[in-house]
């Protein structure tokens, strides 16, 4: 057996990794009852980022014998509290809320594929086509719009007689200047 595997450290090290783990879950669920609901939730880029890094830490903090448990809980508070933080001032602020996150964009308009914003956003026709397909949707024609979400998720409109003008839930996503109905 190579020297580099080690199979088996000690009961120790197993009782320090146990009651290390055992730590870490019970910090993460008191963060995500303090936190709220979004640390959970469909995620946008934010807080995906902090949920890799929650985990990274926790994992660190579990395992790695040059990684204080403290240090890595210290982190994952500061983390937990950044990301409450930046919701909170982003319900508030409308430029940190332009600065942070990401804007939904529309990718098609009554059955066409705007090219500009697929290629901008890197949606391929065929994401699109899995999207209309989980809507029950045959063709691109049958949806209204397709809109790339914040969170990765495509949301499909189904056709319906409504302009884009009159189409509340989709003020807040940017349309080409060259949009009609």
């Amino acid at each position: 057996m190579p020297d580099n595997i080690n199979v088996w450290s000690s009961w120790l090290r197993l009782a320090e990794i146990s009651s290390n783990a055992l730590l870490f879950y019970i910090l993460i669920i008191v963060i995500v009852r303090i936190v709220g609901k979004r640390t959970t939730s469909q995620l946008n880029n934010f807080d995906w980022i902090i949920n890799v890094a929650v985990g990274s830490l926790a994992a660190s903090g579990i395992l790695l014998r040059n990684v204080a448990s403290i240090d890595a809980v210290v982190a994952i508070i500061v983390l937990a509290t950044c990301q409450y933080a930046t919701t909170y001032f982003v319900q508030r602020s409308k430029k940190i809320a332009a600065a942070v996150k990401a804007e939904p964009t529309l990718l098609t308009h009554k059955g066409e594929y705007l090219r500009d914003a697929m290629k901008r956003t890197r949606i391929s026709e065929e994401e699109i086509m899995t999207a209309l397909r989980s809507n029950g949707l045959t063709e691109n024609a049958g949806a209204n719009w397709v809109v790339l979400e914040p969170n990765g998720e495509l949301s499909v409109i189904p056709r319906q007689d409504v302009r884009w003008e009159d189409a509340e839930a989709l003020a807040d996503v940017a349309a080409p200047p060259n949009l009609k109905g």
